[in-house]
């Protein structure tokens, strides 16, 4: 039974990318979901190889980081001096001194290349048993690309850089996509003969073919299927233009899957988000992170999401939502905030202008409007007044408030936590609830109003408001009693804290 091939991965990932204009290595650069350099070990991790080697340079220590997030098996080797693409993996091979089989080479910002392109390229390298393969292209533009040259046979006689090409060779279009696969005896014994004769003054890895090719060692190209796929990222509109490609790629494999998304060109779905079939995501819209979205749902438009989880059915409209759940059959907005750990049970309801932290929202419970809800839990079926906060936070710790199920709290409430409405209970419009609201009970926390008769017409003479109430019959003058208080009182009130009569009035709206 023949033994598999043993497979090594050398990503180059050390240069400083000095077009980028950026203090971020460019690797690292994000590109819907993952870094240039997260995109490319994907695409080289259904090979399956038995060790990942990451050449790191520039930035090190930060690739060195993100390394241990998403690729922890992979070996980190510095190249402190970038000496070329041949010196850079002759320091990759040194690592893993006992390599054999099939050495895959890899440059760190070809984020568009499919794993199937690098099993192609590797499949075709291992059965030809060739010396090297290289992946090759045919581009409309090659400028700046280092060039195939083939011979009268059509075979390769030489990869040539564009700044060491003469005329002739600039005006081939075919082109080194930078990435190959070598034997990994014979690629050992041609990097040791490598020289620095070039423009640059480096190690080509690109001159090993030429090195095999007169060493009468089988050299082949194997030509990717679609160019889009090769192409690498040097400065920002380049990462741009790439970030466009991207989308519309993920945005195609999505609809054809049963996903509707309405407006393509301004929907943005990371490669590690998930979708039901028959999702409906409107116009505008941001899909981020690990964020999945059941069957059914309705996102958008203007919405973004980042790792949440928005279940079956729900809508969740012109909002922005982070680590946050939705339930099934759950509506969100327009214009709410769902923040870390906001969790919506199934068909409960949070609306305009509506602000949730680390909160549980029980089944079919509504907070619609003009309110915060922070560090609460909310039973089931209850629904909180407009224009209510709940006071979380002392200055020094946060605390908690727990509202029950069948709940009415009414509008302008403040829940100064820790406390507790019970199951059934009520509280009136306008109150500050500090105390525990027994179940079944009606909480109210208010002064008692007064009105001052002919206040306006006495204190505010002359004014619209005095003319306005002179013609509806106001009073004149203040009678005794509720008159006699002074002018600050008559503004603000006596600070009495038992409410009067209550009814719908001191409930929510909904």
């Amino acid at each position: 039974m023949p033994q598999p091939h043993l497979r090594t991965v050398v990503v180059l990932a050390a240069g400083e990318g000095k077009r980028m204009k950026s203090t971020l290595p460019k690797v690292l650069h994000p590109l819907l979901g993952r870094t240039l350099l997260g995109h490319v070990l994907s695409a080289a991790a259904p090979l399956a190889a038995d060790r990942t080697v990451v050449v790191v340079g520039h930035g090190a220590d930060q690739v060195r980081a993100h390394l241990t997030d998403v690729a922890p098996d992979a070996t980190p080797v510095l190249q402190a001096e970038q000496l070329g693409t041949g010196h850079a993996v002759r320091i990759a091979l040194e690592a893993v001194p006992d390599g054999a089989g099939t050495v895959v080479v890899i440059n760190g910002d070809v984020p568009l290349l499919r794993p199937e392109t690098v099993g192609a390229l590797v499949t075709a390298h291992e059965q030809a048993g060739a010396a090297a393969t290289v992946l090759a292209a045919e581009v409309p533009d090659p400028t700046g690309l280092g060039r195939i040259v083939r011979d009268a046979d059509g075979r390769l006689e030489q990869i040539v850089e564009e700044r060491d090409a003469d005329a002739t060779q600039r005006a081939i279009a075919e082109i080194n996509a930078g990435i190959y696969a070598f034997d990994a005896v014979r690629l050992r014994d041609a990097l040791g003969k490598l020289s620095t004769d070039n423009d640059q003054g480096e190690e080509y890895l690109t001159d090993v073919f030429g090195l095999l090719r007169s060493a009468g060692e089988p050299v082949a190209v194997h030509v990717a299927d679609d160019h889009v796929e090769t192409l690498g990222c040097n400065d920002r509109v380049e990462l741009a233009t790439l970030r466009r490609l991207l989308r519309d790629r993920v945005n195609e494999a999505w609809m054809r899957t049963g996903v509707s998304l309405l407006d393509p060109a301004t929907t943005w779905i990371d490669v590690t988000v998930a979708l039901d079939r028959d999702a409906v995501v409107d116009q505008n819209t941001q899909l981020r992170g690990s964020t999945v979205v059941g069957a059914g749902a309705l996102i958008g438009p203007d919405v973004t999401l980042v790792d949440t989880i928005v279940g079956p059915a729900a809508s969740v409209v012109r909002s922005h939502a982070v680590g946050a759940e939705v339930g099934a059959g759950a509506s969100v907005g327009p214009y709410a905030y769902l923040r870390p750990a906001a969790r919506l049970a199934d068909k409960a309801k949070v609306g305009t202008f509506v602000e949730v932290k680390n909160s549980e929202i029980g089944a079919g419970s509504k907070v619609p409007h003009l309110t915060y809800v922070g560090d609460a839990t909310i039973g089931e079926q209850s629904n909180i007044g407009a224009a209510s906060v709940f006071v979380n936070y002392d200055g020094v710790n946060k605390h908690r408030t727990v509202i029950g199920s069948h709940a009415r709290t009414g509008a302008d409430n403040m829940f100064v936590a820790p406390v507790e409405v019970g199951d059934g209970a009520y509280t009136a419009a306008g109150s500050v609830i500090v105390d525990d609201v027994p179940a079944g009970a009606m909480g109210v926390a208010r002064a008692r109003q007064r009105n001052i008769e002919g206040w306006v017409v006495k204190r505010r003479a002359g004014t619209a408001a005095a003319q306005a109430a002179e013609r509806a019959g106001a009073v004149q003058g203040a009678p005794n009693g509720a008159g006699a208080a002074s002018d600050s009182e008559a503004m603000h009130g006596p600070g009495e804290t038992v409410g009067g009569p209550t009814g719908a009035g001191d409930t929510a709206t909904e």
